[in-house]
């Protein structure tokens, strides 16, 4: 396993100080008596079944990592760093190609990199997220992140009809390195709408998206030609709220809100937006939409 951290690390491309930190996580738990042999039988269940159940391996991580002295969201995070080599030949054995593998996995490292920002600490905070991507639900596609679900809404137009039991593709937008372009996100919807078609038979390919970025305001703090905003304009929301407070703005500026606008950073035009409605006392929001492919 050493030597396979070794090439996930560099093939993903992690920060020096994230290699630095699980590398020495990996070694703290392999020299615990009481650990290693816990982290093998996780590492052994999963390769026997990828159904796991989910929450008692992400406890038991905590704990084994606890005994070797290695961080609660570190030892989170290894966790499902080591599960990828068994993933990847869970790919390969139901020939999937290497590079949605590889796309998915990135999500490791930017949740790695998000953890950091936030809590100072190399790892995960959101460990049950990684569900959707070990038990292979969730596939990334080039830009963007997507999987099957129940619409929960009634819609019709150009006379397609869904109903809230229609399977539709739910959409994530992930953290990246790479721009929301338009030609990346319609790329995606091209990949995905081919790679489920096995799983949507007849059914139309419909793509639904619950998220921050879907605010209804975002049409007033962005410029039409903003790559936010094109995207936005693929769906018709079919609800819509408000945050009861700015927990989420997080995912915009990687910092928990302390109370004071003028601490957040301002390096961005959405940023300088944001700060700028909660200056006003207004509610940030979210929005949920369809858009038929």
């Amino acid at each position: 396993m050493h030597a396979y951290l070794n090439d996930f690390f560099e093939l993903l491309d992690y920060p020096a100080q994230a290699r630095e930190v699980f590398t020495l996580a990996y070694r703290k738990i392999c020299a615990s008596a009481k650990a290693a042999p816990r982290l093998a039988a996780l590492l052994n269940r999963y390769s026997e079944n990828k159904d796991l159940d989910y929450p008692a391996a992400i406890r038991e991580a905590g704990e084994l990592g606890e005994q070797a002295g290695v961080l609660p969201y570190t030892t989170h995070a290894l966790l499902f760093i080591c599960l990828s080599k068994r993933l990847r030949e869970y790919y390969r054995e139901q020939g999937i190609d290497d590079t949605i593998w590889q796309n998915s996995m990135l999500d490791l490292k930017y949740k790695a990199v998000e953890c950091y920002l936030l809590h100072g600490v190399w790892g995960t905070f959101v460990a049950q997220w990684n569900k959707g991507f070990f038990n292979m639900t969730r596939f990334a596609l080039g830009r963007l992140q997507f999987e099957i679900r129940p619409f929960g809404f009634t819609y019709e137009k150009n006379g397609v009809i869904l109903t809230p039991d229609s399977p539709v593709l739910n959409t994530h937008i992930p953290r990246s390195e790479a721009p929301l372009s338009r030609e990346s996100v319609l790329d995606a919807y091209r990949q995905a709408a081919a790679f489920f078609r096995p799983w949507l038979g007849d059914a139309p390919v419909a793509f639904f998206c619950s998220s921050w970025l879907l605010f209804e305001k975002h049409t007033e703090m962005l410029k039409p030609t903003s790559n936010i905003r094109r995207f936005i304009g693929d769906f018709d929301v079919v609800e819509a709220g408000n945050y009861e407070d700015y927990f989420e703005t997080w995912r915009l500026f990687d910092k928990f809100y302390t109370g004071n606008p003028d601490d957040m950073p301002a390096d961005s035009s959405l940023r300088r937006a944001y700060i700028a409605l909660m200056k006003q006392g207004k509610s940030t929001g979210w929005g949920k939409g369809v858009f038929l492919y």
